[in-house]
């Protein structure tokens, strides 16, 4: 894994999430916050729920301290959460850009889990796994949107390649 594959990782990440964003345009307040009987109940839940595991990652690569989960109370439309979320965004991707070489990738985080445990991970595979925990729940509110009666947005990573122009 090198430093550009961890960067284009990043920007695959936050792209497909803009176009999730993008697709709740179509949504009532009341479809965002409708409980569909999924693990965080609504499609508001389980996209504040990765926009928090995203801020948490962020704020244990930089070696602060994580708080806590935001709760989905707290972003009560569309925008709020979008507009937080760009925070997060902004700080990730400000984040790699800061790293300079394959060895900053390399480099152990040591932190501790929202149960306390410890655990020690170099910066690659934390960004292998926000990514991934992103995509997964991307996945299932493509699946909510779907059944709130939206097309979503594509988030493939072979779209992402082929729009990007150097593809």
């Amino acid at each position: 894994m090198t430093l550009n594959d961890i960067q284009l990782m990043i920007d695959f990440n936050y792209w497909a999430t803009n176009r999730i964003m993008q697709s709740l345009s179509q949504l009532t307040p009341e479809q965002f916050t409708k409980d569909v009987g999924v693990s965080h109940v609504s499609l508001r839940g389980t996209l504040v729920h990765v926009m928090g595991a995203e801020a948490i990652w962020v704020k244990r690569i930089k070696g602060e301290g994580i708080g806590e989960m935001p709760r989905q109370e707290e972003f009560s439309t569309v925008d709020a959460l979008g507009d937080h979320w760009q925070m997060v965004e902004h700080l990730m991707v400000g984040l790699s850009h800061m790293w300079k070489s394959d060895d900053d990738i390399l480099k152990i985080i040591s932190y501790r889990d929202l149960k306390g445990n410890p655990y020690s991970h170099p910066v690659w595979q934390i960004v292998q796994h926000l990514v991934n925990h992103s995509s997964y729940h991307r996945g299932q509110s493509a699946a909510i949107l779907r059944q709130l009666g939206v097309k979503p947005i594509g988030t493939d990573l072979i779209t992402f390649y082929r729009e990007r122009p150097s593809a």
